[in-house]
């Protein structure tokens, strides 16, 4: 591997995995605002939709892509809804009862997820290896949530789950995008896909919110702007870009620095606190995953 095409790559992993970080951070920050989440959410999408559509044209005048189908169509909606859509608003309301730094690190399991996933639904064997990880990864967890079980109470339950169940979200969208990616090509299957999930962001807000909720401060504008661009169609640009030249195994490794990197901006930003065995807890929840991700590429 080219030395120059390596070090761009890892920057650009680098700097993917930093802007993902920072999404729970600027939510956090948004939600001292007193918006919901349904709003934030709506006002992050909608703000991204321009930058999906693109995507999903420029992909689709490239060279010769095959038609869309039905079948297609329904998968994509399928997975835009019950995937990414639902991944998205239960991790935003979420974060409504728990931190920052807990809630990337519930995320970071999505791996494990998606490798329990394909063993039950593809029926694809899981090593030894794999399952120690997985017990590592959930251990640490345990770790991490342990202090703060009497007081945080209800709350910190309810956080997690919602959180959790928004990994859950994520690891089926992954899933169940393997097959359709192969045919229609990355570019072209994300951007329709994320274009259903921001009509279903609108479609929900509409629902529960009136017209009027969309009047925010600026300040929550701005956030909901920077959730868009910096924390959502920068850092996934950048991570496809350098998967290409440095391979997923190498993104991996660097993809680590990622709850890192928000549980000392959600220290130095929301002062947020972690005790010892929480430090060590995500210790274990980093190598577990790291154990997995390797272990598939």
């Amino acid at each position: 591997m080219p030395f120059r095409p390596a070090l761009v790559g890892i920057i650009l992993v680098l700097a993917s995995a930093i802007l993902f970080a920072t999404k729970s951070i600027f939510i956090k920050l948004a939600y001292q605002e007193t918006v919901d989440p349904v709003t934030l959410l709506t006002l992050r999408m909608v703000f991204a939709l321009p930058f999906f559509l693109v995507m999903a044209l420029v992909a689709s005048h490239r060279s010769s892509p095959p038609p869309l189908t039905r079948g297609d169509w329904g998968s994509m909606f399928l997975l835009g809804f019950a995937g990414y859509y639902m991944a998205s608003l239960l991790d935003f309301m979420g974060l409504q009862y728990i931190s920052a730094g807990l809630e990337r690190l519930v995320l970071f399991l999505y791996p494990t997820m998606t490798v329990l996933l394909t063993a039950f639904v593809l029926k694809r064997p899981v090593n030894r290896l794999t399952w120690l990880a997985i017990g590592v990864s959930y251990a640490g967890m345990a770790l991490v949530v342990w202090p703060d079980v009497h007081n945080a109470g209800e709350h910190l339950a309810l956080g997690m789950a919602l959180v959790f169940g928004g990994a859950l979200a994520y690891a089926c969208y992954l899933v169940g995008s393997g097959e359709i990616i192969k045919r229609l090509g990355a570019n072209r299957f994300t951007g329709i896909t994320l274009s259903i999930s921001s009509l279903c962001c609108v479609i929900h807000f509409l629902l529960v919110n009136p017209f009027s909720a969309l009047a925010v401060s600026p300040r929550v504008l701005g956030l909901g702007m920077i959730l868009a661009v910096v924390c959502t169609v920068l850092p996934a640009t950048m991570l496809t870009n350098g998967i290409r030249r440095i391979g997923a195994s190498r993104a991996a490794l660097i993809g680590a620095i990622g709850p890192v990197a928000t549980l000392y901006l959600g220290y130095a930003v929301l002062g947020e606190t972690l005790v010892g065995i929480q430090m060590a807890g995500t210790a274990l929840v980093l190598t577990g995953v790291l154990m997995v991700s390797l272990n598939r590429t």
